[in-house]
C-alpha cells in the first residue's frame, strides 16, 4: 500500500464506522454518536438490513424520507434522487428508457454505470449496470431512499464502483391509503397501499398505475406495478419474510431532435420515430430471515430472483437504421451476514461482521435491423452467464469514546461464459483473479456535536455484456479496473435543528472501461486512467417549528489522466456529460395546521458532449418546483404541484459523431392530487 494513499486518513487521524446504533433490529446502545448522514424530510429510523448505520459507515450517507417521497408527482422513481446532495440525473425522456441517477463524477450515459441499486436489500442492476428495476416502485410504497457515496462500503462488490443507492419500501403497520392524480399533458395516476399487522404476521401490498400522453408528440406511456410483502415473527428472536413484485410498461419514444428543431419545436417528434416504442416486463421475488442468536450475535440472510425482459424499437437519427433491441435476463443469488458485538474491558465498543454473497446471471441479448418494426437483418444474438462470488469482513474498534476505527476487506471472484449464436463461437470470462478491496474508515469525536471523519477504499469495475469475456482478437485476459478513493470531512450538529456536513473526496481508476453503446458486439473502449475529485457541502436548518430549509452544493471534476495509447490527445480532458456544479435546495413552510407550502430548486452547470472536449455549452438548467398541501381533515389531503415554474427550456444532448441530438425536458406542468387515508 502506498503511503500517499493514506494521507487523508493519517492527517486527520480518522475514519471508521461509528458503529451500528441499530443493525438488523439489534441496538448497540453504547454507540450513539458519529452519525455522518444527511437527511431530507422527517427523521428516518435505521432498522433492519435495509439501511446502513451512518455512524458505522463514516462516509457521505444521504436519505430522503417517506413524507417527501410519497407525495411526489413523478414519472419514474429514480427521479426522486434528484433531491439528494450531489446526485446527477440524466434524463433521456425516451419512453421506458427514461433516465438514471449517478454521482461522484460519473455520468448517466450508460457507458459506465457506477452505482449499485438495492430494492429492500435485493441487488437490482441489469448486466450492463443500468437500473430499470427501480421503475417497479411507485411513490406511495416507498418508505425512504438512501445514497451511500464513496468506496468504503464493503457490503457490495459488483457495480458498487462509486457507491450505492437503496430504496426501502413500506413494511409492517396498519393502513389503507390511496392517491389519485391528474395533470398537464394528459397525465393520470392512481396508487393504493395497504398494510395489515396482526399478532406476529404482517402484510403490505401496493398497486400503481400511470397513463400519460407526454410533453412531446409520440410520447404516450402506460405503467402498472403490483407488489406484496409478508413477514412473520416466529419467535421473539427469529423473523422471516417474503416479497413479490411485478411491473409492466409500454411506451412510445419521441426520439431525438436536431438542434434547430429542438429550439423551435421542442414538443415535436420526427416522422421517422413514429414506429419507435418499447415494452418492458420485470419481476422480483425474495425470501429473508433474521435471527438474534445471542446477546452478542445476530444473523441475517436474503435470497432473490430477478427477471427482466425488454423489447425496444429505436431509431436515433434520420440516417441511422431502426433497431429492435431485445433483452432477457434472469438474476438470482443470496447473501448472508453474521454480526458480533462482544464486550471487551479494554475497549469502549467493538463489532465484527462477516458477509457472504452470490450473484448469478443468465442473459440473452438480441438485436435486429428493422424498417417500421419489420425485421430486415439480425445483427446480434448472444447468450452469456456471469457469476460473482464475494466475501467481506469488517471490524469496528472503539478504543476510547472519541476514536473509532473501522477496517474492512472484501474479496470477489468472477466466473462465466459467452456464446455468440450468430457465429456459433464461445468464450470464457476474463481471468480477473481474486479482486482485493481493502477499506478503512476512521472518526474522531471531540464532542457529541462534531464528527471528523475520513475513509479510504478500493472498488472494482469489470466489462459488461460481451466486454467481460476473452473474445478474439483479444488474447490476453483483461484485469479489472481498480477504483481507489478517499474522503475527509466533518459533520457538525450543534443543535437538533441545525445540521452541517462538509466533505472533500477523490477517486481514481487504473483503466476505465467504457461500454460502446451502439456496438453490435456489445464491446467496450478503454478510456484510460481517470481521476475524479470534488467538494460536497450540505446544510439543513429548522429555525422554527413551521419552517425548515436545506441546501446541498457539489463541485466535481472528472478527467482522463492517462488515456489509451491510441488516443494520446485526450490526456487532461474532462469526461463527457459531467457538470462541474450541482445544487439543490428546498424550503418547507407550515402556513397553518392545514396548509403547508414547499419550494424545491435544482440546478447544474453545463458539460462537454465528448471526451474530445470540442462540443460544449449544453446541459445547464435551473428548475423550480412549488407544492402546496391542504388537509381537508385527518383522512383527506389535497395537493397541487407546479413543476418547472419558470417554464425553462432544458434538455439532454448527445453527439452522434456528426451532429448534436437533443431531447427537450418537460415544460411547465400542473398536477392536482387527492390523498385518502381510510
Amino acid at each position: 500500500m502506498k503511503r500517499t494513499n493514506l494521507i487523508p486518513i493519517v492527517n486527520l487521524s480518522l475514519l471508521s464506522t461509528a458503529v451500528l446504533a441499530c443493525i438488523n433490529g439489534f441496538a448497540a446502545e453504547s454507540i450513539v454518536t458519529g452519525d455522518t448522514s444527511f437527511e431530507i424530510g422527517e427523521s428516518i429510523q435505521v432498522v433492519g438490513s435495509r439501511f446502513i448505520d451512518a455512524s458505522r459507515a463514516l462516509t457521505s450517507v444521504d436519505r430522503l424520507s417517506g413524507n417527501l417521497v410519497q407525495t411526489a408527482e413523478i414519472d419514474y422513481a429514480w427521479q426522486l434522487a434528484g433531491q439528494l446532495p450531489g446526485v446527477l440525473l440524466t434524463e433521456f425522456n425516451q419512453g421506458t428508457t427514461s433516465g438514471k441517477l449517478s454521482f461522484r463524477g460519473f455520468n448517466g450515459e450508460g457507458s459506465v454505470n457506477a452505482v449499485k441499486l438495492l430494492i429492500d436489500g435485493v441487488p437490482s442492476n441489469t448486466n450492463d449496470g443500468n437500473m430499470p428495476f427501480v421503475d417497479m416502485l411507485f411513490p406511495i410504497d416507498i418508505e425512504a431512499v438512501e445514497v451511500i457515496r464513496g468506496t468504503t462500503d464493503p457490503r457490495y462488490g459488483l457495480n458498487n464502483i462509486a457507491g450505492n443507492v437503496a430504496f426501502a419500501t413500506r413494511s409492517s403497520g396498519n393502513y389503507l391509503e390511496s392517491r389519485l392524480s391528474a395533470g398537464s399533458y394528459q397525465s393520470y395516476q392512481g396508487q393504493v397501499a395497504l398494510g395489515i399487522e396482526q399478532n406476529n404476521f404482517t402484510q403490505n401490498y401496493s398497486l400503481g398505475y400511470k397513463d400519460k400522453h407526454g410533453y412531446r408528440e409520440h410520447a404516450q406511456l402506460e405503467r402498472f406495478a403490483l407488489s406484496g410483502k409478508w413477514g412473520y415473527q416466529l419467535t421473539q428472536d427469529f423473523h422471516i419474510g417474503a416479497s413479490a413484485r411485478h411491473y409492466q410498461a409500454k411506451a412510445e419514444e419521441p426520439g431525438y431532435l436536431t438542434q434547430e428543431m429542438a429550439y423551435t419545436k421542442p414538443q415535436a417528434s420526427n416522422d421517422y420515430n413514429q414506429t419507435d416504442r418499447d415494452s418492458r416486463d420485470i419481476s422480483q421475488f425474495s425470501l429473508s430471515a433474521d435471527a438474534k442468536l445471542s446477546e452478542i450475535a445476530q444473523w441475517s440472510s436474503l435470497v432473490w430472483l430477478n427477471q427482466y425482459q425488454d423489447d425496444r424499437f429505436v431509431k436515433f437519427s434520420e440516417n441511422a437504421s431502426q433497431q429492435n433491441r431485445f433483452t432477457q435476463e434472469k438474476h438470482y443469488g443470496g447473501s448472508s451476514v453474521l454480526t458480533l458485538t462482544p464486550h471487551f474491558e479494554s475497549l469502549n465498543a467493538f463489532l465484527f461482521e462477516l458477509g457472504l454473497s452470490l450473484e448469478k446471471q443468465d442473459n440473452i441479448s438480441k438485436r435486429y435491423y428493422t424498417v417500421e418494426r419489420e425485421i430486415t437483418a439480425k445483427i446480434r444474438d448472444q447468450a452469456y452467464d456471469l457469476t460473482v462470488t464475494g466475501v467481506y469482513a469488517q471490524s469496528m474498534i472503539e478504543p476510547t469514546p472519541w476514536l473509532r476505527i473501522t477496517p474492512s476487506y472484501r474479496l470477489d471472484w468472477i466466473d462465466g461464459s459467452f456464446h455468440n449464436v450468430l457465429s456459433d463461437s464461445r468464450a470464457e470470462i476474463n481471468d480477473y483473479g481474486t479482486i482485493k478491496q481493502p477499506k478503512l474508515a476512521i472518526a474522531v469525536l471531540p464532542t457529541q456535536a462534531l464528527t471528523v471523519f475520513a475513509n479510504w477504499g478500493k472498488t472494482f469495475q469489470i466489462g459488461t455484456n460481451s466486454g467481460a469475456y476473452l473474445i478474439p482478437p483479444r488474447q490476453v485476459d483483461l484485469k479489472p479496473s481498480i477504483n481507489e478513493g478517499w474522503e475527509t470531512g466533518i459533520k457538525y450538529r450543534p443543535m437538533a435543528d441545525l445540521n452541517v456536513r462538509l466533505a472533500w473526496w477523490q477517486q481514481t481508476a487504473t483503466g476505465e472501461f467504457r461500454r460502446k453503446l451502439n456496438d453490435p458486439l456489445g464491446d467496450f473502449d478503454n478510456l484510460g486512467a481517470t481521476k475524479r475529485k470534488g467538494l460536497d457541502l450540505q446544510i439543513s436548518w429548522t429555525p422554527t417549528q413551521d419552517i425548515s430549509l436545506w441546501g446541498a452544493f457539489a463541485w466535481q471534476q472528472a478527467q482522463i489522466k492517462t488515456p489509451d495509447p491510441s488516443t494520446p490527445e485526450l490526456a487532461g480532458n474532462d469526461i463527457d456529460h459531467i457538470p462541474n456544479r450541482i445544487f439543490s435546495a428546498g424550503i418547507d413552510y407550515q402556513l397553518t395546521r392545514q396548509l403547508d407550502l414547499t419550494a424545491q430548486l435544482r440546478t447544474q452547470s453545463d458539460y462537454y458532449l465528448t471526451t474530445e472536449n470540442n462540443q460544449s455549452g449544453y446541459g445547464d438548467f435551473t428548475l423550480l418546483d412549488l407544492t402546496t398541501n391542504y388537509a381537508l381533515n385527518s383522512k383527506t389531503k389535497l395537493t397541487l404541484q407546479l413543476q418547472n415554474l419558470t417554464d425553462e427550456y432544458y434538455e439532454y444532448v448527445w453527439w452522434d459523431g456528426s451532429q448534436t441530438l437533443h431531447s427537450p425536458g418537460q415544460g411547465r406542468s400542473l398536477t392536482a392530487s387527492v390523498y385518502f387515508k381510510y
